[in-house]
């Protein structure tokens, strides 16, 4: 039961910023879902980053990467808002734009993702040094 109070901070603090962070970015970039498409890249980052520093180091606690992963990026990444702001430039007959924002999405995200596994790789490495 105490894992689930760490997801439940990690979700809260996730949450605000992917609120913060997507309303800052899309006030400034019109109509195209910019804000929803940065939270899901980034969050891909983050999360990559995360689980490989933490399943291949013994210094992040079950908790802490409870905290980190399930609950701050589960709380942050949007793919559900993502879904629907899909259907809905699909219905407004934005096919054209749908399909960009789907294909820029997807790999940009498993772009971001592999980063962020290259970035712990090279933090784990320097630890051993």
């Amino acid at each position: 039961m105490n894992l689930v109070w760490y997801v439940a901070v990690g979700s809260a603090v996730g949450g605000a910023s992917r609120f913060l962070l997507s309303s800052f970015i899309q006030q400034r970039a019109g109509t195209f879902p910019v804000g929803t498409l940065i939270i899901n890249i980034t969050g891909s980052l983050i999360l990559g980053f995360l689980m490989r520093y933490a399943l291949g180091s013994t210094s992040v606690s079950a908790e802490t990467r409870a905290l980190l992963t399930t609950g701050f990026c589960g709380g942050y990444t949007t793919f559900s808002t993502f879904s629907y702001e899909t259907i809905a430039l699909m219905e407004d007959g934005d096919y054209r734009r749908a399909a960009i924002y789907v294909i820029a999405s997807v790999v940009l995200s498993l772009a971001a993702t592999f980063l962020g596994i290259i970035a712990a790789n090279a933090v784990l490495e320097a630890r051993v040094r």
